[in-house]
């Protein structure tokens, strides 16, 4: 950020304060508030910081407006496209594109540290079989920090270093096992000579009484889903994540926090909220009467997976993800999977119809996502732990950019307090 040399004047009980206005390089300018309470005594009011700059992070920038979205700079599309999930991890981390050499480094570090502590497999049998892997994935990943003490010193930048890549390798490990422990089949252990979204499906579908072969069809799509899921800028669980890590909390701690948060139906339970629509309406007949009802304003029923909270144009990961989706329906078909035969017809239909168009309501990415997870086998309990799984980078990459930032202090929100004013205590007699 830089000062723009420009100021925001304003005027409180007939004195005016002179605020300063900061520019990042993309985006609208700041007002810096930073002083405001010392000069004036007054609070800002802003209920979820929608409005609000919390930080200055240099990792990713959406215009909601223009659909655009870039990590370090590079278009999403580009990325998704041209790249796979562990380059764009290390263009995250380290803020360039890794060379040939330093991507063969950085893969071989992540795929040497792919196993869990073996005695954490006697952790998740603590767990209820019918657990959602989600709440199973918060509870591991938590007790990490008591299985890894090499690598909970914040203070010790190796030691950061090392919390990143654990976290990173060991996510698609723990997710697996925590869809294996919930179906009742035994863990399967990761593999050094599969790339990373292989080896996770392998870990999530592979029987130790057969062998099995990872399409590379599937394992593409599934790459494309965690690079198009692995940072979205200041959501709810990377606040919740540098929240947490202000605190001065070990980092396991701190994304156990970022899993919790994204557990919530209003953000990461989105695809998992559009197979459920999908499977209400049921079948392809019963679509222009749902299309019927998203249009009036009196039926409380939206069509999910369609629009987005920022991008008011489109969703520029959505392009990337309908490719994948129609390579894996044409791989896998839809023939005898009703579901999907609705998502399909569901989408021709709102992209021919002038109010979806005119309202820009276009399917997201999280409509194309819960697809192609429903086609793979996926139960709709594991698109969230998934989109954890992806968002892990993301969430430590910001991580690591809030501890390394000279200005890092506690995180304190303030409030508009609407409770009592002091009164007297009454002894409990005398009530």
């Amino acid at each position: 950020m830089t000062d723009t040399n420009k100021t925001a004047t304003l005027t409180l009980d007939g004195k005016t304060y002179e605020l300063p206005v900061l520019s990042p390089t993309e985006g609208p300018d700041v007002i810096d508030i930073r002083k405001l309470y010392g000069q004036a005594n007054v609070f800002t009011y802003d209920p979820g910081f929608t409005s609000t700059a919390s930080c200055d992070s240099s990792i990713t920038y959406i215009d909601g407006e223009e659909g655009i979205l870039l990590h370090r700079g590079y278009p999403i599309g580009d990325l998704a496209g041209k790249s796979h999930y562990l380059e764009v991890c290390y263009l995250l981390l380290y803020g360039a594109l890794p060379s040939a050499a330093e991507l063969e480094d950085f893969e071989t570090r992540v795929t040497r540290h792919t196993m869990v502590h073996e005695q954490m497999h006697r952790f998740f049998t603590g767990f209820r079989r019918d657990a959602h892997p989600m709440a199973i994935m918060t509870g591991v990943v938590g007790a990490m920090s008591a299985f890894y003490h090499d690598s909970t010193d914040i203070s010790d930048p190796w030691q950061r270093e090392v919390a990143s890549i654990r976290m990173i390798a060991k996510m698609p490990t723990i997710a697996a096992m925590a869809y294996k422990y919930t179906i009742g089949q035994p863990f399967v252990y990761p593999r050094n000579d599969l790339d990373y979204a292989s080896n996770f499906l392998r870990m999530c579908f592979a029987v130790p009484a057969e062998e099995y072969q990872v399409d590379p069809i599937l394992s593409r799509a599934m790459d494309r889903i965690f690079t198009l899921h692995a940072d979205h800028e200041q959501n709810a669980s990377t606040s919740t994540v540098r929240l947490a890590s202000s605190s001065g909390a070990n980092p396991f701690a701190c994304i156990a926090a970022g899993i919790a948060c994204l557990w919530g139906p209003a953000h990461g339970g989105a695809n998992q909220a559009c197979l459920e629509m999908l499977r209400e309406i049921g079948t392809v007949d019963k679509i222009p009467e749902y299309i019927a009802r998203a249009k009036d304003k009196n039926d409380p029923f939206r069509l999910m997976g369609f629009g987005h909270r920022v991008y008011k144009n489109f969703d520029p990961r959505a392009k990337v993800m309908k490719e994948s989706a129609d390579e894996v329906l044409e791989l896998l078909g839809v023939e005898n999977n009703p579901t999907l035969q609705v998502a399909k017809e569901l989408e021709r239909q709102a992209l021919d119809d002038d109010y979806f168009v005119s309202k820009k309501l276009f399917p997201n990415v999280d409509f194309y996502s819960g697809i192609i997870l429903e086609a793979m086998g996926f139960p709709t309990a594991m698109f969230t732990p998934i989109f954890a799984l992806s968002r892990t980078v993301g969430w430590i990459s910001q991580w690591k950019e809030m501890i390394e930032d000279p200005q890092m202090k506690i995180g304190r929100p303030r409030q508009l307090y609407t409770g009592a004013s002091e009164r007297p205590y009454v002894d409990v007699e005398n009530r």
